[in-house]
């Protein structure tokens, strides 16, 4: 009798075990459905963060519409010093630094030909070492990407038109 009672007891146990691990389940599951749905809107927030406010997205042109001109020379850039460096004075180095013209444009038309003979390449050297000794080593090192963005920006409101599609530089290196 014993063994009888003590086989019911456990099999009460067990069964009181699943119903108790059903309602775990179920509440465990209606929290991780919200939790999921929390997560799915913050990443939907922050996914729309990623684009910049009012920026225009910049159409993809053919390569076969793209006219390229490299800047000769090396150029030498003081950068602004931080009040941490202790007023070491830090320069950054462009190399290769080529643009990329839409032919496509209306202002390729007025200013493309002068701009690939090199007849604005001081001004445009000029807008480039404003923009890069605005900025310090730090910045230089850890987010390049957005001064180059200044750098086409730049050059691009020198002259008032959107023909210059990009700018890439192939070498930086920075004291």
């Amino acid at each position: 009798m014993k063994k009888n009672l003590l086989s019911v007891l456990v099999l009460a146990l067990v069964l009181v075990n699943v119903i108790l691990s059903a309602v775990m389940m179920f509440s465990v599951l209606s929290t991780n459905k919200k939790t999921a749905a929390l997560v799915n809107s913050v990443t939907s927030i922050l996914s729309l963060e990623l684009e910049q406010p009012g920026g225009e997205e910049q159409q993809e042109v053919p390569m076969s519409d793209l006219a390229f001109w490299n800047l000769e020379g090396k150029m030498t850039i003081p950068l602004s010093s931080a009040e941490d460096e202790g007023g070491k004075p830090h320069y950054l180095v462009l190399e290769g630094i080529a643009f990329s013209m839409n032919t496509k444009e209306k202002g390729y038309k007025t200013y493309g030909e002068d701009v690939t003979a090199g007849a604005y390449a001081s001004v445009i050297k000029d807008t480039i070492s404003s923009v890069v000794s605005a900025h310090t080593l730090d910045e230089c090192n850890n987010n390049f990407e957005e001064i180059r963005n200044e750098i086409l920006e730049s050059v691009k409101a020198l002259f008032d038109k959107d023909f210059i599609y990009g700018v890439a530089i192939s070498s930086r290196q920075t004291q």
